[in-house]
């Protein structure tokens, strides 16, 4: 890559955002919320069981925000919601095979925009079309 978090600079990081944002609304994708990215983020990149209350006390954001996420990351076929079998009051939030492969292809974005985002030409008010051939095991 182009630059590492130890050597980025603000403008550097801001623009790889930028180019990886731009990049993630051209897709024919759902386009998520900040929040609704943290909330499926969290569920795929730490540990289960994921409840309601447990994500909304990491993300320090009430429940009925994490439920409102939920619902349209549900409606995307991202994540599911069952009842927790053990306790019945619980909400346990599942992981799904388009949620791994919806965060498979941002990943992917992610890292190619690192590549293209630091290049003069990426400075400007323009975002080149990212050539997103890799794939992420």
């Amino acid at each position: 890559m182009g630059f590492s978090s130890k050597t980025m600079t603000a403008d550097q990081a801001l623009n790889l955002w930028r180019v990886a944002t731009v990049e993630g609304v051209r897709r024919d994708t759902p386009d998520l919320s900040s929040r609704q990215m943290a909330v499926l983020l969290t569920v795929y990149q730490t540990a289960p069981p994921h409840t309601v209350r447990g994500l909304a006390r990491t993300l320090e954001i009430s429940k009925p925000a994490i439920t409102r996420a939920l619902d349209r990351l549900s409606k995307y076929g991202l994540l599911t919601r069952e009842v927790d079998t053990t306790d019945r009051r619980s909400v346990l939030v599942q992981r799904t095979p388009d949620g791994q492969a919806f965060l498979n292809a941002h990943a992917a974005l992610v890292i190619e925009a690192a590549e293209v985002a630091h290049t003069p030409d990426t400075e400007s008010t323009s975002v080149p079309n990212l050539d997103l051939d890799m794939v992420i095991a």
